[in-house]
């Protein structure tokens, strides 16, 4: 299999970008913000159209849109935490958009618009070229090394941002760091699965984890190494069935991940020893 130089880069690319859901999925699910994740998928596809119609890198109009968004809702939002109303109405707005980029888009004579609309949906994660894949790496280490550079304070401020912002704590630059970053990881997770399932890749591993252990930082651990083997073992489930995408079979692994964790945490007894709630009401041992 790894003879395939499509494999390692797609093992390459995916590895990094699997890492760095996994991280920001769980601050995503304990702050209540995973509709900020999916919006930001469907507004990372608008952004590629865009690019498409004006005749740019994809990825180009992909990352600044995404970003550039995610810093409105992050304005919008009370400390810089976008609340549903606000993803809702950005949400809305950049669909609208986007289907009158298609419609433009349609008009055009290029053989390609089909596979551009389709892979920024389902992803194109055996499409990736080497150096996109080394790009996709490098953004995905970025990235988890920005959270974890964060994570302490940024756990502080997720479980209480008035205590947090007593003791001198930035929780709004904080929550303007964490949208950046979950658009950064939607946009470039949209390359590799698609803006239509990267949410899953976001959820999954971070609900899974959530439900398994309330320690943050073992959590953390967990979301991340539940996303890294739902993208390794997707990836080879794939190249085993042909007939199965890529995309749907990450989703698929890490779905069934988050059904399990369901299941063990019905029957698990946890001690219920210095727990607070996030907004999103998961409870979260202190550390």
């Amino acid at each position: 299999m790894f003879a395939h130089e499509f494999i390692r880069n797609a093992y390459l690319a995916g590895t990094f970008i699997a890492i760095a859901c996994g991280l920001i999925g769980w601050f995503a699910v304990l702050r209540g913000q995973v509709f900020a994740g999916d919006a930001l998928g469907h507004v990372a596809f608008v952004g590629a159209i865009g690019a498409a119609v004006v005749g740019v890198d994809e990825r180009v109009g992909l990352f600044a849109l995404t970003l550039g968004l995610a810093a409105v809702m992050a304005g919008l939002g009370r400390r810089a935490q976008a609340n549903d109303v606000t993803i809702g109405v950005v949400f809305s707005w950049v669909l609208g958009i986007g289907v009158l980029l298609i419609a433009v888009l349609s008009t055009g004579s290029s053989g390609n618009d089909g596979l551009i609309v389709a892979n920024t949906l389902f992803g194109s994660i055996f499409g990736l070229a080497s150096g996109q894949s080394v790009v996709a790496a490098a953004i995905g280490l970025a990235a988890v090394l920005a959270i974890m550079a964060v994570a302490r304070p940024l756990l502080f401020a997720s479980l209480d941002g008035e205590l947090a912002g007593l003791h001198g704590v930035p929780v709004r630059t904080l929550g303007l760091v964490l949208l950046l970053l979950i658009g950064a990881v939607t946009a470039e997770g949209t390359q590799a699965i698609g803006a239509l399932l990267v949410l899953g890749l976001i959820a999954a591993p971070a609900g899974a984890a959530l439900r398994l252990t309330a320690r943050p930082y073992l959590g953390m651990a967990f979301s991340a190494g539940i996303a890294l083997g739902a993208m390794w073992g997707g990836i080879a489930l794939s190249y085993a069935i042909p007939s199965l995408p890529p995309s749907s079979a990450i989703i698929g692994l890490a779905v069934g991940a988050y059904a399990l964790a369901s299941m063990a945490s019905k029957i698990a007894s946890w001690a219920p020893v210095n727990k607070l709630q996030g907004p999103s009401g998961v409870e979260v041992h202190l550390p």
